[in-house]
């Protein structure tokens, strides 16, 4: 047994450049003895072959590594080897810089700066995030067969998002509004490790009828990049929410950066930018529009992110009636808002990332059904 009683190991593939980053990664990695490091690659090739030969449970991942760069490895891994990945890396400032953003995108569950002293806290924490993405399920990813390998090492910036013959046409004229403030609605929120959950919520959705509104917390410049990866792997169709457009029946509605989104009067969508709050958009600005707008008929989900913004929100929805899911701790990235709302007593359902949307279809149908 290993230390705590937690069963095998979580088997990690450390890939970083530097001898003695590594060296120390490897040490800190193993300290607790429930984690152990079975392969180390200098280069974003040796990463790529590495890891699909040793199908390990998570890989830990330096950008800035020769042959290709960081962003190049973790796009071949997921496409061809899908797996947990954390980015570690000196480029990464915050959650919201350039090269984070472009981690997420390209399938990292999470991606946190590389510390200029190592401390205990940062340790400690390194290793509870592998444990935790360790059981989170991750999502195959196209775009690595579609890149060949870079000249030159990823840069801060996303690489543009390439296109297929299999992509969601633009908005049909077909579309149904959502007919009245009777019609249900779904609303889902994400934060940190947000992007892939959200792509496997979305891939399950295909027999939704009703609209849906997400907030992803992220950089306002990578939002129209999270709706062209969203739309991808979508089975309805995705757009960029517009102010004043009209809900549209089964269509996915994603809120740009900088601005809350809600739902006004007359199932209008409204982008507002007050009130001011730490995140814009906001979770519970989109919930709390929610419970005014469709009552008992909404759908509130909160996914994988860090802080507590949409546990306000989502005990509105939950005063009103309307049906409340969160992610589970064991498959969270950052189990920060699942875990704020559970605190205050308003998720009816906690459940793995796997089975969410299963339970939104579900729960649609039961209160369409009811007023039918």
């Amino acid at each position: 047994m290993t230390a705590g009683g937690r069963g095998a190991p979580a088997r990690v593939v450390v890939v970083e450049d530097s001898l003695v980053q590594r060296a120390n990664l490897v040490a800190v990695l193993e300290a607790d003895g429930d984690i152990k490091v079975v392969g180390e690659a200098t280069t974003a090739i040796e990463a790529i072959e590495l890891v699909a030969s040793l199908r390990p449970d998570v890989v830990t991942l330096d950008l800035n590594i020769p042959d290709g760069g960081g962003q190049y490895a973790l796009e071949q891994i997921m496409a061809n080897t899908p797996t947990p990945v954390l980015v570690l890396s000196s480029t990464v400032y915050d959650d919201a810089s350039g090269p984070a953003v472009a981690a997420l995108f390209g399938g990292a569950l999470v991606a946190i700066p590389k510390p200029v002293r190592w401390t205990p806290a940062f340790e400690s924490e390194l290793r509870r995030s592998v444990r935790t993405i360790r059981s989170v399920p991750v999502v195959r990813h196209i775009r690595g067969r579609l890149r060949s390998r870079p000249s030159a090492p990823a840069t801060t910036s996303l690489p543009p998002l390439a296109t297929t013959s299999s992509s969601p046409p633009s908005a049909p004229m077909s579309w149904r509004p959502a007919k009245d403030t009777k019609s249900c609605v779904v609303a889902i929120a994400a934060s940190t490790g947000g992007p892939p959950a959200l792509a496997t919520v979305i891939k399950g959705l295909a027999k939704l009828t009703a609209p849906v509104l997400i907030v992803q917390h992220i950089h306002p410049d990578f939002v129209q990049g999270l709706v062209d990866w969203m739309a991808r792997i979508s089975p309805l169709p995705v757009v960029l929410a517009q102010h004043g457009e009209t809900l549209r029946s089964a269509c996915i509605h994603i809120g740009p950066g900088g601005t809350h989104l809600r739902i006004g009067r007359d199932w209008k969508i409204e982008l507002v930018e007050t009130p001011m709050t730490v995140h814009c958009p906001s979770a519970d600005q989109l919930f709390e529009s929610v419970a005014v707008r469709a009552g008992e008929n909404g759908v509130g989900v909160v996914l994988t992110g860090m802080g507590d913004d949409g546990a306000a929100g989502l005990a509105a929805m939950h005063r009103c009636g309307a049906r409340t899911i969160a992610q589970d701790q064991a498959t969270s990235a950052v189990y920060g808002m699942p875990r704020a709302a559970q605190r205050l007593g308003v998720v009816d359902q906690q459940l793995p990332l796997p089975a969410i949307a299963n339970a939104i279809v579900r729960a649609v149908h039961a209160r369409s059904s009811a007023r039918s």
